[in-house]
């Protein structure tokens, strides 16, 4: 089957939060329920790089590489004797409008646009910023060393290693897709900043939670990746 989207994905600062799973239960998709690791519900904010992007095929001009943050948390899927383990996003902030209109039309997916940045520096540093009214937003974190992958049953596998995502539709319904990439390598965070409007981007329920520091924070390598066409989830 051929993808739907083919990009890379890269340079991924993944800042995770404990949150109370009464807040997201009622945002939890019909068909799933809420993952947790170690008994703890997770809500990530996640900053990246989109390069390479690809729309069936094609690249469209000036909407090929652009930063997008995300609030993201997770669930589980039970089909046909496997466990789907996947994502359902609260906001995402991209710069393009058009990539934002199609995103919420098209597919009720949460985009909103905004101005951002990107600055990577050679000494680990990795820092993403997001423009709200006349303030910038910022996600950042400083990382050494060398990338290795998760160790098993490690929070980092649990965050970074889920390949569906589920997104709820306006009639209530859900759609599910598969997210297609090799598994990343990680680097713990020495040091993180994050400061946003939470409650003007994410809601009131998520500013006790993202208020407080991360339970954990780290970056990943990231690699390319191929998302494929939704499809309902029945049953």
């Amino acid at each position: 089957m051929r993808p739907f989207l083919t990009a890379e994905w890269r340079h991924l600062v993944m800042a995770n939060f404990e949150v109370d799973p009464a807040v997201l239960r009622p945002l939890v998709p019909a068909g799933t329920e809420l993952d947790a690791h170690g008994g703890v519900t997770y809500a990530s904010v996640v900053a990246f790089r989109f390069l390479n992007t690809k729309v069936r095929g094609l690249a469209i001009p000036w909407h090929r590489d652009f930063e997008e943050i995300n609030l993201r948390f997770y669930v589980r899927r039970e089909h046909a004797g496997e466990t789907r383990r996947g994502v359902v996003f609260v906001r995402e902030v991209v710069p393009r409008r058009l990539i934002a209109w199609v995103a919420r039309y098209a597919y009720n997916e949460p985009y909103v646009a905004l101005p951002t940045r990107t600055r990577i520096d050679g000494a680990g540093r990795y820092e993403y910023g997001w423009k709200q009214g006349s303030d910038w937003a910022t996600l950042a974190a400083s990382v050494t060393g060398v990338p290795q992958l998760p160790a098993p049953g490690s929070v980092e596998e649990f965050i970074s290693e889920h390949y569906w995502g589920y997104n709820r539709q306006r009639n209530g319904a859900t759609i599910e897709y598969r997210v297609e990439h090799p598994q990343w390598q990680v680097w713990h965070a020495h040091e993180c900043t994050f400061h946003c409007d939470i409650a003007a981007l994410y809601g009131d329920a998520f500013v006790p939670f993202l208020s407080r520091a991360p339970a954990s924070v780290f970056v990943a390598d990231g690699s390319p990746v191929s998302v494929y066409d939704g499809a309902p989830v029945r049953g």
